[in-house]
């Protein structure tokens, strides 16, 4: 290099000021810019961390809502679906009609049975239930239910025991012409066969008693044991 051109240069570098105004604005303007790149990056972490809180606090309000209204709904159900009270023990003289095709002669010291009387003929009928008893009876209800086929209409009744003993009453019920007798209180029948009978005309020819059915409900007994058979007649 000659010694012109280093004098060049070196003139031309002492020239040179540098404008100190407009560095120190560049840098700020960078710094700026540095601190709002990285506040915005602080509040994107700042919504990221959060996201999460939110969304377990929003479950676990959720899951306290689904848990109380599971619990309202568990008591509702036990409310609805409470179990009946326990039922009492057959009861003498409880109006449950009884059917032929189930029927049930025989229970413990009780038994019966029903018939047609022979001595029936094509006007008039007489059905008979026979009740057996192996021990003394305190209390008695037998009902006797004659279907109201055409014609059947009330001509009398009788039983072996004394009229006395018993309350009876014969009336029309449901399509069925119902004879029951009732043993008073303290009136006792005693062990043995004993004989209950409806009477009824009807309407001429032979009368089907496939629908005629008979219940006996009783207590037996010093142990007071309850008894109920009931069946239909042949």
């Amino acid at each position: 290099m000659t010694d012109e051109l280093r004098g060049l240069l070196r003139e031309s570098a002492e020239a040179h000021q540098p404008d100190r105004a407009r560095m120190l604005a560049r840098v700020e303007r960078g710094t700026a810019r540095t601190g709002t790149a990285r506040r915005s990056r602080d509040r994107e972490r700042t919504r990221a961390l959060s996201w999460p809180r939110i969304v377990l606090a929003t479950l676990a309000t959720a899951g306290t809502l689904t848990a109380s209204a599971l619990m309202v709904v568990d008591v509702d159900v036990d409310a609805v679906h409470d179990p009946d009270p326990p039922r009492s023990p057959s009861a003498v003289g409880r109006a449950v009609p009884p059917t032929a095709a189930g029927s049930r002669t025989e229970d413990g010291p009780l038994g019966a049975d029903g018939s047609v009387d022979p001595h029936s003929n094509a006007y008039w009928a007489q059905s008979n239930v026979t009740l057996k008893a192996g021990e003394p009876l305190t209390a008695l209800v037998v009902e006797l239910r004659i279907a109201l086929t055409e014609g059947v209409k009330d001509t009398g009744n009788w039983r072996t025991r004394p009229a006395a003993d018993f309350d009876l009453s014969a009336r029309q019920e449901g399509g069925f012409l119902v004879y029951r007798w009732t043993l008073k209180p303290g009136r006792t029948v005693p062990a043995g066969v004993h004989v209950f009978a409806g009477q009824y005309d009807h309407a001429t020819g032979g009368r089907d008693a496939k629908d005629d059915t008979y219940r006996i409900d009783a207590t037996a007994g010093a142990a007071e044991r309850g008894a109920a058979v009931w069946g239909g007649f042949a």
